[in-house]
């Protein structure tokens, strides 16, 4: 086992024997790997899951990659990758995590975010999709541009009018809340219409309205899209949406109206929230407040969809909707997590590949 090229090439690495926790990735899969994404691991932040003797972060580094974050759950194995990049000279490239893959992900999210993610599984973990949904999920894998919070509104409003102009980029985004002293509105009013794969220019927002074709709010899109798959028409009937924010409720209501569904919306002001939300044949929450759907609240037989994502007293991720009191009177319900995260983050890259086929022409 070798590093192919770059700084440390023919560098040869150790290795710790056994197939069940340790396989090693083979040389020419590794080579084939590589050679897709030889000209675009300049400055990437590598996060590599079930690490083994950390082979692919450190051919990554080589390369040319800014930094690794390399995790595996076996002492052992951590031992041999700290080894490894000591011997390459990468060590102070690399940090070495020695903990399960599901926590170390769960306990990251909002916290760090990576450019490019790494994974070979052992032949028996058979987790390849629950590690991209959930890494997904929390926000982990995205190109990102860290802006200090002293940032001044001009020098972001700069960034984006560069964003704008760079035809190699398809789509632009801008992590809310911002700071105090940014004004939101001049921000989300900067981003070109063209590349607004949010959804929340006021361009894309008055076309979503009138019902052209437009980029459509992620998190609403992707509620929608599982609304359909239950296979549960959404035509006449009574859907409730509670939460008016411009990100979810607001475009939420406007699409169940799209899809002829009779739309209420509630919220901090309404009256009598139980007897409203129990005409409903569809829910949806969108409060932001742990567990505030309880079962009383709920229609027996109806669809509910959960966009709440908050924190428990012990610091578990958790909905608007009381899972476990809810499920038994719901016909489907979505969990958190699992549930709508992984839709909104289907429907930003959905969003993303329109952009760019819209931008060459391909559209």
């Amino acid at each position: 086992m070798r590093i192919i090229t770059g700084s440390a090439r023919g560098t040869t690495l150790k290795t710790l024997p056994g197939e069940e926790t340790t396989r090693p990735t083979a040389e020419r899969v590794k080579e084939a790997m590589f050679s897709a994404v030889q000209f675009e691991l300049g400055d990437r932040v590598v996060l590599e899951l079930f690490g083994g003797c950390g082979q692919l972060s450190l051919e990554a580094l080589s390369r040319g990659a800014a930094s690794a974050t390399i995790v595996d759950s076996a002492r052992a194995a951590c031992g041999i990758i700290k080894e490894n990049a000591v011997k390459t000279k990468l060590f102070d490239r690399c940090r070495v995590i020695c903990s399960d893959w599901k926590s170390f992900v769960k306990g990251m999210a909002g916290r760090a975010s990576y450019s490019l993610l790494l994974l070979d599984p052992p032949y028996k973990a058979g987790a390849v999709d629950e590690v991209l949904s959930l890494v997904l999920e929390c926000g982990l894998l995205s190109d990102v541009i860290a802006l200090p919070e002293e940032t001044t509104e001009a020098a972001l409003l700069e960034k984006i009018a560069a964003l704008n102009a760079d035809k190699t980029v398809h789509g632009v985004l801008v992590q809310l809340p911002l700071p105090g002293h940014i004004r939101e509105k001049r921000v989300i009013d900067a981003i070109s219409p063209d590349k607004d794969v949010d959804g929340f220019t006021p361009v894309n927002v008055g076309r979503m309205v009138i019902g052209e074709e437009c980029f459509l709010p992620c998190t609403p899109a992707g509620c929608i899209e599982m609304l359909k798959s239950t296979g549960v028409p959404i035509a006449g009937k009574d859907a409730v949406v509670i939460g008016r924010s411009n990100i979810v409720g607001k475009p939420m209501a406007m699409l169940l109206l799209h899809q002829n569904g009779t739309v209420t919306i509630c919220h901090s002001r309404t009256k009598d929230l139980p007897e409203v939300t129990r005409q409903a044949d569809i829910l949806v929450s969108a409060v932001g407040k742990s567990r505030f759907v309880t079962a009383e609240m709920v229609k027996p037989g109806a669809v509910v969809i959960d966009v709440g994502m908050n924190r428990d007293e012990n610091g578990k991720l958790c909905g608007d909707v009381d899972f476990a009191a809810v499920e038994p009177v719901a016909s489907c319900i979505t969990p958190v997590p699992g549930g709508v995260g992984p839709m909104t983050i289907a429907m930003l890259l959905k969003n993303t590949v329109t952009a760019a086929k819209l931008q060459n022409g391909l559209l």
